[in-house]
């Protein structure tokens, strides 16, 4: 069954289940969709961000499109939408980051844009949003940085150089680069700081060479325990890992490098076998909406794509909310690290066995 944008005009009453919805601290009755009533499958993430949207988003978003969002949060989600069939499968829309974006591009399993005719919030999106370096539409970044504990004596830290510094020797933190797309970002980085460009394989891996001795983790909550325990003085780690222990007290801070910061994107796209297309673009347009994508910014401290959000001041402080703040992300070309893959993951993995 599709599903007609037209056939869902904003009430008074909508509206203002809408905005009770969004509130803030406020829970929403959970709304209970017909037999009749289309599903969207999505996929999505776990922690506060599926609690927000379990409790808040997804409810507002049934009740308006009389319709029942079903969402996957269970890793990983390439793999079973490639097992699917690809005239019935298994999601109508994907959230992902940037890497697998353009590996289910390549197989075909996603389409290559989202039409700004169907989602016409695309039109206040910053240009990174919709870049050459991404699939579909991006709907929040973060900031890979540098997270670093502020009770050791470290000094001022204002370059990514900085984190080759001797002084973080047995302090430093990294990732398991096949297995982490944060450490895959930070190879091509590398090429960029001590070589020709992002794609400057070799001079990648000479500085990586020079960062041993260094403690490896797969995931960034990994990364976020060891700094946060004091096993690691630095760390590779996107912003909203550090600004989410706000309040709490903690010896951390996060670092933006006078070289900018890597893009750590949140992308929505449609796969192109999907019976309820026109939903799923109702669905991205939805996640686009400024009211939308401030609360779920102020949950879980991701910097909104939406440039018409207005976040409250001690989130527009730190998160990317200007030209000017956007202007630092660097965004890398994911299509060209897939075609190598395999190639770096051989060589990484002879370096940090060594």
């Amino acid at each position: 069954m599709t599903v007609s944008p037209h056939r869902f005009p904003l009430s008074r009453r909508r509206l203002l289940t809408a905005a009770v919805t969004l509130g803030a601290g406020v829970i929403a009755a959970p709304y209970v969709a017909r037999a009749e009533e289309p599903v969207l499958n999505v996929t999505g993430w776990g922690g506060k961000w599926g609690d927000v949207m379990k409790a808040e988003i997804g409810p507002a978003f049934e009740a308006e499109f009389k319709c029942k969002l079903k969402t996957d949060t269970a890793l990983p989600f390439l793999p079973k939408l490639q097992a699917s069939s690809r005239s019935a499968p298994i999601y109508d829309v994907l959230h992902t980051n940037s890497n697998e974006q353009w590996a289910a591009v390549e197989m075909g399993l996603v389409e290559p844009k989202v039409d700004p005719k169907l989602v016409p919030n695309i039109a206040d999106v910053y240009p990174y949003a919709v870049s050459d370096k991404i699939v579909g539409v991006c709907i929040f970044t973060s900031a890979i940085g540098l997270g670093m504990r502020t009770d050791k004596g470290y000094g001022s830290i204002t370059s990514w150089k900085d984190y080759w510094d001797a002084k973080f020797n047995g302090a430093r933190g990294g990732y398991v680069i096949p297995a982490n797309s944060l450490g895959q970002a930070f190879v091509m980085m590398c090429g960029s700081l001590y070589g020709k460009g992002q794609t400057d394989l070799d001079a990648a891996y000479a500085a990586l060479e020079k960062l041993k001795p260094i403690k490896l983790v797969d995931f960034t909550g990994a990364m976020e325990k060891l700094i946060l325990s004091g096993e690691a003085g630095i760390g590779i780690l996107h912003d909203s890992g550090i600004y989410r222990y706000d309040g709490q007290n903690q010896p951390v801070d996060f670092v933006t490098p006078s070289e900018g910061v890597l893009s750590l994107e949140q992308v929505l796209s449609i796969t192109p076998g999907s019976k309820v297309k026109e939903l799923g673009n109702a669905y991205i347009n939805y996640m686009l909406r400024p009211e939308v994508q401030k609360r779920l910014a102020e949950t879980v401290w991701y910097s909104p794509a939406n440039n018409k959000v207005k976040l409250d001041a001690k989130y527009d402080a730190k998160l990317l909310t200007t030209p000017e703040k956007v202007g630092k992300l660097i965004q890398v070309d994911w299509k060209w690290y897939n075609a190598r893959k395999d190639e770096i993951d051989s060589r990484v993995n002879r370096i940090f066995r060594a």
